[in-house]
C-alpha cells in the first residue's frame, strides 16, 4: 500500500555515507499564542540506492521499513539537482 505513506521534500546536506543520504524536512507552523510563523527543521536519513542524490539537491523521500536503527525513509524522486 504505496497510498498511505507519509511523503516530505526536503533539500540534501549529506551525501558522505554509502547508499544514504541526510535530508533536512522544514515546515512552517503558526505560533498559538504569537501568531508568528516558526519554521522548524528535521534531519532524516534516507536510502538512495543508486548514490544519485548529492548535497543542495532538492528531493521527495517516503516512509519505508527500518533498514538501519535510524533509517526508515527511501529516496523517491530528485526534484531539482543542485547548481
Amino acid at each position: 500500500m504505496e497510498a498511505n505513506k507519509k511523503k516530505f521534500t526536503g533539500v540534501v546536506t549529506s551525501d558522505k555515507m554509502e547508499k544514504t543520504i541526510v535530508v533536512a524536512i522544514s515546515t512552517r507552523r503558526l505560533h498559538p499564542l504569537y501568531k508568528k510563523y516558526v519554521t522548524r527543521t528535521k534531519k532524516v536519513k534516507a536510502h538512495d540506492e543508486r548514490n544519485d542524490a548529492h548535497a543542495g539537491d532538492l528531493v521527495r523521500v517516503v516512509e519505508c521499513r527500518h533498514i538501519s536503527k535510524d533509517k526508515c525513509w527511501r529516496l523517491e524522486q530528485i526534484l531539482e539537482r543542485a547548481k
